[in-house]
């Protein structure tokens, strides 16, 4: 679940970077007295995420009301109606494009994921995120990434520990690191090693490493890794995932691929919103 102070926050600062004093189109040609229906429809085939986010934005402005007819999480559609907005058409108008704007975004993530989690189905793998994430959005982008099926890493820096390639170097080795993290780190969190060759991957297993991230390796040497492991301890699969490589790398028998695109990279989908018309 998202803290909704969190939510509340980042709407309080999108409509203020949108809008400034006011949204002068609107007050200049739209009379005051003026109301508007308008309906959120799917444009493409999407996973849903944000639908609540857009609904509080709307519903932050005096006399609008939202009939939402899908929830986040849904598979929606193209052409499926999503919600109804009414309200005086000044106010609904001065917020539609931020509730877009999460909407879209976040509904991109999660259709990116649900296509990285249907290519990995099968096998052993589980999907996973990363910290590559918008400054500021990150609760939301993650929570987009479980709507789409997939899990989250790491929600910041003090949610586990994970040695790279740079707390190798200035603490010396892998042994040294793990030696450090395990006297400090409290009984019920976890060690994760990154690890670029093979020699490191049987350095981390006999520094007692609980789960080991696979850098950048060629698939052989992610099936030498899962042999060396042997199911002694999770490995996770990172770096430079596609869709046209993740099944590949999920055959090689890693339990976890972390994947950066589909935060960092995943395109808006098409979301419309229209005028009703009655009749």
């Amino acid at each position: 679940m998202i803290d909704p102070l969190v939510v509340e926050r980042l709407i309080d600062s999108a409509l203020a970077e949108d809008i400034g004093f006011a949204d002068l189109t609107s007050e200049l040609v739209i009379p005051a007295t003026a109301r508007a229906e308008l309906a959120l429809n799917a444009r493409q085939d999407i996973v849903l995420a944000g639908i609540d986010v857009a609904a509080r934005v709307f519903r932050r402005r005096a006399g609008c009301t939202v009939d939402l007819r899908a929830s986040d999480g849904d598979r929606v559609k193209s052409g499926a109606l999503m919600a109804e907005v009414a309200g005086p058409a000044r106010a609904l108008l001065a917020v539609e494009r931020t509730a877009l704007n999460f909407l879209q975004h976040l509904s991109g993530i999660a259709t990116l994921t649900a296509q990285y989690v249907e290519r990995v189905a099968g096998t052993r793998a589980v999907l996973i995120d990363t910290r590559k994430t918008t400054p500021g959005l990150r609760a939301l982008e993650k929570h987009a990434v479980q709507l789409g099926g997939a899990r989250n890493h790491r929600l910041r820096l003090d949610d586990g520990v994970l040695i790279k390639d740079n707390h190798i170097s200035v603490c010396g080795s892998i042994s040294e690191a793990v030696r450090r993290a395990r006297e400090g780190a409290p009984v019920l969190t976890k060690i994760e090693v990154e690890c670029d060759t093979l020699d490191q991957v049987k350095e981390a297993l006999a520094s007692g490493a609980d789960m080991i991230l696979l850098d950048n390796m060629e698939l052989d040497e992610m099936r030498r890794a899962v042999a060396l492991s042997a199911g002694r301890v999770p490995l996770e699969a990172s770096g430079g995932v596609r869709l046209e490589t993740v099944r590949a790398i999920a055959e090689t028998g890693v339990d976890f691929i972390s994947v950066g695109r589909i935060t960092q990279s995943a395109p808006a989908v098409d979301i419309g919103l229209d005028a009703v018309i009655r009749a």
